[in-house]
């Protein structure tokens, strides 16, 4: 990776010491059946993170100052299994240090590593899958550790949550629990989707997002575009209310393909992760600026605070 730092913060900010989120690269390709370059997604990923505003202007926050440290990438590329095994250790080497991981692909296998690696580490986990495929055969191509299998283990394993599907194997109908996915047709004229899917979900949420789940028309730079897919606002509104209601306790972003001719894609992800980065940290951020708010008037609350002292 060219990058020396996510989004090219200051070193004050991306020590792995001092940073409460990681960010794992994982640029592998190994097992899409159809467009290559899904390896390319981390770098272009991080060259328009490079490029990107850092003030959230809806939570009115810069959530790197929470800081980012940009891991080594995750190569393993001789066998989708070695991948897999690569990517569990990485990820959960992290989590033991007691960091917010997030993991960038690469393909959607990736994710069979990232989703066990939390599992390992968190009790009762749901596993809320943003995806336009179910991605539920338990073996394809000669391997369990194909992107077509990324969620089988977790549907085993895990309380699987499926949004945004709406493309599949008629033998993943054996495997899916349809009680707890929703397809993207049902959801274009279901205004509950969003709260049922959350009261669904357990405390613990890790969150795997296939770009894929979005419509073409604004992510068309990915390895499977399908028609029909989420538009931006409303991923968000459903993203953020999952962040409020739930610990979200890690979160990988997968199959961007990226053009050189059309940068576009590569900016909604870069501000994607920066988005879902700011709705967990809106907490943190609150306080830091509390905190520096009282330190900037000698040990007294500014008149922001006064006026609710007055009450």
């Amino acid at each position: 990776m060219k990058t020396k730092t996510y989004a090219g913060i200051s070193d004050e900010y991306a020590k792995l010491e001092t940073s409460k989120i990681v960010f794992i690269p994982v640029p592998y390709d190994g097992t899409s059946t159809w467009q290559k370059g899904a390896d390319k997604g981390p770098e272009a990923f991080l060259d328009a993170s490079e490029n990107m505003e850092l003030y959230d202007i809806e939570t009115e926050s810069e959530v790197y100052q929470q800081g980012v440290y940009l891991a080594d990438a995750v190569t393993e590329n001789s066998s989708p299994e070695a991948m897999v095994e690569a990517v569990h250790a990485a990820t959960k080497r992290f989590i033991k240090k007691n960091k917010f991981v997030t993991i960038f692909g690469g393909e959607h296998s990736i994710s069979i590593g990232t989703i066990r690696a939390f599992n390992d580490m968190f009790p009762d986990l749901t596993v809320l899958q943003l995806d336009a495929h179910a991605d539920l055969r338990k073996e394809y191509e000669g391997s369990k550790c194909n992107h077509a299998c990324a969620v089988y283990e977790a549907s085993q394993t895990t309380n699987l949550i499926q949004i945004g599907i709406r493309s599949m194997d008629v033998i993943e109908t054996t495997v899916m629990d349809t009680e707890k996915t929703y397809f993207a047709h049902d959801m274009a004229i279901d205004d509950n989707w969003m709260d049922s899917a959350i009261d669904q979900m357990t405390d613990n949420v890790f969150i795997t997002i296939d770009l894929d789940v979005f419509d073409p028309s604004i992510m068309p730079s990915t390895g499977t575009p399908e028609p029909g897919g989420l538009l931006w606002y409303e991923t968000l509104e459903f993203l953020k209310q999952v962040f409020e209601e739930k610990n979200v306790v890690g979160f990988d972003i997968v199959e961007l393909c990226p053009n050189k001719h059309d940068k576009s894609s590569d900016f909604l992800a870069a501000k994607l992760y920066y988005k879902m980065l700011s709705y967990k940290f809106i907490d943190e951020a609150i306080d830091d600026d509390f905190e520096s708010n009282f330190d900037q008037s000698s040990g007294s609350k500014n008149s922001k605070y006064n006026e609710e002292d007055d009450y």
